[in-house]
């Protein structure tokens, strides 16, 4: 496997987050299991840790939203960082009265939390996700770009400036922009489409590349086969790279009454959809059981949290959110090894600590009770 920079955190302190007033966790292991009931917290740690990286968090909540019920209004998150830097200071909150999150590392303010990506890369998967092969295009579109951030830095802004250019084109259609406006407006479509179609089919064929190496090994968790399908896809097939954003104009300038009748842009890369297949049956995941679209979906973020270790130079943090509780234990042990296969520090939850018997002896324990967090042994609760 590459070499690559290990990170991890070393402390977390949490500051009218959600359901806690105060809470500071101490970490000295790359291998953490939090337990306690449904509703005491669990998830919100994660959703702290999933906000050290660029975007809004797996929740994608408020930001408002998220302080503590009867406090300020605020909230506030710091860790402490072992990575390719040394030791970092990362913090993150917001102020009472604020729209925007403020972002420090090491004590500066950083512009975006983009910058964050330079020091870390945190992937998850939570139970929101488990209906992903079932869902809407678009879900399975967010859903990819975000394993193309992690490869890409760059995609997540490329992606917001796209779609501020479509709504711009579309907005000229409907009112009746003049020709010179919509070929200004459709040359910065064309071009920021074409980047993050690329980005996109980039990271698909590297995802490709690191299924199939486990598609053997990884009995325990079935090997996928993934694509990119749609409209836009047959105009990428064939057509060079330095062709693509023209031959995308003028696919945009000989639409443009299809699309001013419909109101919306028909073809580019925000109508395409991620395909996967369980290999070994030759099945669309969607027609899989429930069960092997779990396993179908740990393989894949396995895969790219591989891949993300590969390509940035640092083995990425991974919050896994009550997974270990829908796998039998042969599973579950196959799932831990996997992780240390991997090398980066993982973040566990689960209702009992009996999920977590076959993690290794270094792992950490935390029991999570109504807001309050505290070291446990791991063969209690």
């Amino acid at each position: 496997m590459t070499e690559r920079a290990r990170v991890a955190l070393t402390r977390l302190v949490l500051s009218d987050f959600r359901n806690y007033t105060n809470a500071k966790l101490e970490l000295d292991s790359d291998c953490i299991a939090l337990t306690g009931h449904n509703g005491a917290g669990k998830t919100n740690i994660l959703e702290a840790l999933s906000l050290l990286s660029a975007g809004r968090g797996f929740r994608r909540a408020i930001l408002a939203d998220i302080g503590r019920i009867g406090g300020s209004g605020g909230w506030a998150i710091s860790a402490l960082l072992d990575g390719p830097y040394g030791e970092t200071k990362l913090g993150t909150g917001l102020t009472a009265g604020d729209t925007g999150r403020r972002l420090r590392i090491d004590g500066e303010e950083a512009r975006s939390s983009d910058a964050l990506l330079d020091h870390l890369r945190v992937l998850w998967l939570v139970p929101a996700m488990d209906c992903l092969f079932t869902g809407s295009a678009s879900d399975r579109r967010k859903f990819l770009d975000r394993l193309v951030l992690s490869i890409n830095p760059a995609h997540g802004r490329i992606v917001g400036d796209y779609e501020k250019a479509l709504r711009q084109r579309n907005r000229l259609l409907v009112e009746g922009g003049s020709n010179a406006y919509l070929d200004a407006v459709e040359a910065q479509v064309a071009d920021l489409g074409t980047a993050v179609a690329l980005a996109r089919n980039e990271t698909v064929t590297l995802l490709v590349d690191t299924l199939a190496r486990h598609a053997v090994s990884e009995a325990a968790f079935p090997a996928s086969l993934i694509s990119l399908q749609g409209p836009f896809e047959e105009l990428v097939h064939g057509v060079a790279a330095a062709d693509l954003e023209d031959r995308f104009k003028a696919q945009l300038r000989d639409n443009r009454l299809i699309d001013r009748a419909a109101g919306r842009t028909l073809t580019g890369p925000h109508r395409s959809d991620l395909s996967v297949l369980h290999a070994d049956k030759e099945l669309p995941a969607a027609y899989a059981s429930t069960g092997e679209q779990k396993a179908l979906l740990i393989g894949l973020v396995l895969a790219h949290a591989e891949l993300t270790g590969a390509v940035s130079g640092m083995a990425p943090v991974l919050l896994l959110d009550e997974v270990a509780a829908h796998l039998d234990p042969d599973r579950r042990a196959a799932l831990f090894t996997r992780l240390q296969e991997l090398g980066g520090q993982v973040f566990m939850t689960g209702t009992d600590t009996s999920l977590f018997e076959a993690l290794p002896p270094e792992a950490q324990f935390f029991t999570v009770h109504e807001g309050s967090v505290s070291v446990t042994n791991r063969s209690s609760g």
